[in-house]
């Protein structure tokens, strides 16, 4: 067992909270706490209803998360949050939430893992947010197919395809998440390629019209790598058990 402090505090500064802003109301860092010990590690994408009841069935009392409860302006703890917040409390469940620090994490990040599980070389970043970018730049690849049989193979086929760019690519952005209506600004880095998680219906004429290649994973999917990278990292510092529960989301 390991003290909760001793872990928030180790996580915090693995991951640079402080130095990283976030999103309005995203409040990465500690949400939810527990009696103050922690003897199992749980990760997941949501905190959502389904994830906290896995992590209760499944003995966790240290949940990592990537979206956390508190995007919005105050909720009243009613019908589902607090079914939520209750359910969390009467099982002595703490939860932790990492957002953008977790996306561009160097080493345990989601778009650095997707760079590496693609075997593919980074070669800079994109996308500033308050002073960080999130997003990484890499060499391009032998083919668009090649690609394709790539990105199939670690999202399990589940990839949606619009190749109107070059072929083989020549530059890639690399993002995990949702689109951010950047591929003008993509364009202009020398990118003919992004690998995304979701993209909205417009994205699809961008694409044609500014011959692109555009390659969307499922936000979910783009999203799983670095909670279990996180939790895997902090069990190992703290030699506790840890486990990933996984929702299967299709988004």
């Amino acid at each position: 067992m390991a003290k909760l402090e001793a872990i928030v505090t180790w996580c915090n500064r693995h991951l640079n909270h402080a130095a990283i802003q976030d999103f309005p109301g995203a409040h990465n860092g500690l949400q939810v706490g527990n009696h103050g010990v922690v003897t199992k590690i749980g990760a997941a994408v949501d905190a959502g209803l389904v994830p906290f009841q896995k992590a209760v069935a499944a003995n966790v009392d240290f949940l990592i998360v990537h979206h956390g409860l508190f995007w919005d302006a105050p909720w009243p703890l009613t019908a589902t949050h607090y079914e939520k917040i209750s359910l969390l409390l009467h099982h002595n469940c703490a939860v932790y939430s990492s957002h953008l620090p977790l996306d561009r994490h160097p080493q345990i990040g989601n778009n650095a893992l997707i760079t590496q599980k693609l075997g593919l070389t980074p070669i800079g970043t994109f996308l500033p947010y308050e002073g960080n970018d999130i997003g990484i730049l890499t060499k391009g690849t032998e083919s668009r197919t090649a690609l394709n049989a790539l990105l199939n193979r670690l999202f399990l086929n589940s990839v949606i395809a619009m190749e109107y760019g070059s072929d083989p690519p020549k530059k890639l952005g690399i993002l995990s998440g949702s689109f951010n209506e950047i591929l003008t600004e993509l364009t202009s880095l020398g990118v003919d390629t992004l690998i995304t998680g979701e993209l909205r219906q417009r994205a699809f004429n961008q694409a044609q019209e500014l011959r692109f290649n555009l390659y969307a994973c499922g936000h979910y999917a783009t999203e799983v790598f670095g909670v279990q990278a996180l939790a895997e990292t902090v069990a190992q510092q703290f030699d506790l058990p840890w486990e990933f529960l996984d929702t299967q989301c299709p988004l």
